[in-house]
């Protein structure tokens, strides 16, 4: 039997080139690369993602939008790492620990929408507590995001890593302070919210980790942490960290160069707040493509992934 062949259409830039890494060394795929002086020619690119069974498309949103226009083969398959299709009709969001039907979709899905990183965070707290009748639809949710500066991108790297910095970049940045966030509808959506959340994302002065947390004032941390401990009981990527640890801080790069992500629950009986611990790069990211496409093409969910 043939091995699929995998094409990623944008495998320059960060993300891209986190799930070249993770593929590279596969034996059950083919990477099809496209010559380096015609990655940019949009009739080559074409010919690749029409011979290829799954696209990863790491490309901007309009650049994501016009390479699905692109497709005529009926068999080719994408995962599209940008924020187009996250919230699109026609498009399964590919967060497989939701629930047994979202693992299901993916499995056979020809369209994945791969989350984003922030909304992977608060999606993976506040969805168990909605679904568990716990946390109401129309609860004003605030939380806040702290990441690695690895998430903005080739630009943002080459600012922070620039030996003539702006000396401003040691310290955390705030950002999307106009409280619209790209990330806001999917988290909205998928979560079954009736408003988004009031949400602050802050860039750190390191490379990756991500820490994303949601402040919950009057429910009680151990009922929150029993249905989020039985509603991820036995999933490999997805864990909850036992309540009352002896540890009493939380690093937001707890979990860089690994593709889980771990839910902590902080509190008492009238405050709660729970952060998601994983890598931007990781479970935010090109892991949590590469375990979409493993389960899309039939592969052992965690093949290829750091656990």
């Amino acid at each position: 039997m043939s091995k699929p062949v995998v094409y990623i259409d944008g495998k320059e830039g960060t993300t891209g080139l986190q799930i070249y890494d993770r593929l590279s060394a596969r034996k059950d795929i083919a990477l099809l690369l496209i010559d380096e002086e015609k990655r940019k020619d949009t009739m080559e690119r074409k010919k690749c993602i029409n011979a290829a069974d799954m696209v990863f498309l790491c490309l901007p949103d309009a650049a994501a939008k016009e390479a699905v226009e692109l497709i005529e083969n009926p068999d080719t398959r994408v995962i599209d790492a940008s924020t187009a299709h996250r919230t699109a009709e026609g498009w399964d969001y590919g967060f497989a620990e939701l629930s047994p039907a979202h693992r299901a979709a993916i499995a056979r899905s020809k369209r994945v929408a791969n989350p984003g990183c922030h909304a992977s965070g608060l999606i993976a707290a506040v969805y168990p507590l909605v679904q568990g009748g716990i946390l109401p639809r129309d609860f004003p949710l605030t939380a806040y995001s702290l990441t690695g500066y690895s998430g903005g991108g080739k630009k943002m790297i080459a600012e922070y890593e620039d030996a003539s910095r702006d000396l401003r970049h040691e310290s955390c940045r705030i950002y999307g302070t106009n409280l619209r966030h790209k990330h806001l509808p999917e988290m909205q959506k998928i979560c079954g919210l009736a408003q988004p959340p009031l949400f602050s994302p802050i860039v750190g002065d390191y490379y990756k980790g991500m820490a994303t947390t949601v402040l919950l004032p009057g429910f009680s941390a151990e009922k929150i942490w029993t249905c989020l401990s039985r509603h991820y009981e036995g999933q490999r990527l997805v864990s909850v960290a036992p309540l009352g640890g002896d540890e009493n801080v939380i690093y937001s790069n707890a979990l860089a160069g690994k593709d889980t992500l771990r839910l902590s629950v902080c509190g008492h009986e009238g405050q709660t707040a729970v952060t998601a611990l994983f890598d931007n790069l990781g479970k935010g990211a090109s892991g949590a493509a590469v375990q979409n496409m493993n389960l899309m093409l039939g592969f052992e969910e965690t093949a290829g992934l750091s656990l």
